[in-house]
């Protein structure tokens, strides 16, 4: 009879390895979703505190929607929201965030659209009520 060593195989470490890489590349893909859900859930968030400082604060104090927007004329939103997860603040080229007003004379202007562009989903648009 021979004696068991109490080592492995090399097909048996060959299969734990294959186990781990597999392991390994399941967790690093979930773990990129799980990124990309919370960074388009923080870009949807900012996009509707915009939106309902618009509609609720501004507009019926105002009667116009103003030709940009900042910490300056939305002063109900947090300041850290007019920056996307990429630190790039709204109205800057490459920003995920876009204002767009229509209709405008004086800097007052009757409507916008507001937008961010999301990863692996639609863009994310609010449009002003008031048109």
């Amino acid at each position: 009879m021979k004696k068991k060593t109490g080592g492995f195989t090399v097909i048996e470490l060959v299969f734990i390895i294959v186990v781990l890489v597999l392991a390994s590349i399941i967790f690093f893909v979930q773990k990129n979703n799980v990124e990309i859900i919370a960074q388009n859930n923080t870009k949807k968030t900012a996009i509707n505190s915009m939106y309902y400082s618009l509609e609720e604060v501004f507009y019926p104090t105002n009667k116009y929607y103003p030709q940009t927007i900042g910490t300056d004329n939305l002063k109900s939103v947090d300041p850290t929201l007019f920056t996307d997860p990429n630190g790039i603040k709204i109205g800057k080229a490459g920003s995920a965030y876009t204002y767009s007003p229509t209709n405008c004379l004086n800097n007052q202007c009757k409507s916008y659209t507001l937008k961010a562009t999301l990863t692996n989903e639609a863009d994310y648009i609010k449009t002003s009520r008031n048109k």
